[in-house]
């Protein structure tokens, strides 16, 4: 039997892995460069894309905030991003602090693994 290597999926909680798996599934819904997903204070959740027109420009993190913030989300406990990005960019990052200047920011490939956990400092 081979040794198991822990990864920081393996440490989520069931919370934060559904909202890894919802950003991963609406990025392949349409083929985006980015999925993500937020969850509020209340436990709801909200999923964005990225979004790529001749006059709009969104991260998918972006998107989330905004279904969030549209909502009624008065603060987020925690979002995640499924990208091929080497890191969240920072007009992300800045959306997910203006509700929530502590909540964790999961980055996953595109494999659903979480490869990175940025809190603020």
């Amino acid at each position: 039997m081979g040794e198991r290597t822990e990864t920081v999926t393996d440490q989520l909680d069931a919370e934060d892995a559904k909202i890894v798996t919802l950003a991963r599934s609406a990025r392949a819904r349409i083929g985006a460069a980015e999925g993500s997903a937020v969850r509020d204070t209340d436990g709801r959740t909200y999923t964005g894309c990225t979004v790529r027109t001749a006059t709009l420009r969104l991260s998918a993190l972006q998107v989330a905030v905004a279904n969030a913030f549209s909502s009624g989300a008065e603060g987020l406990e925690a979002a995640a991003v499924v990208t091929e990005a080497e890191e969240v960019d920072s007009d992300s990052v800045a959306a997910v602090r203006d509700l929530a200047s502590g909540a964790p920011i999961f980055r996953a490939g595109g494999d659903g693994r979480v490869v990175e956990v940025s809190r603020s400092s």
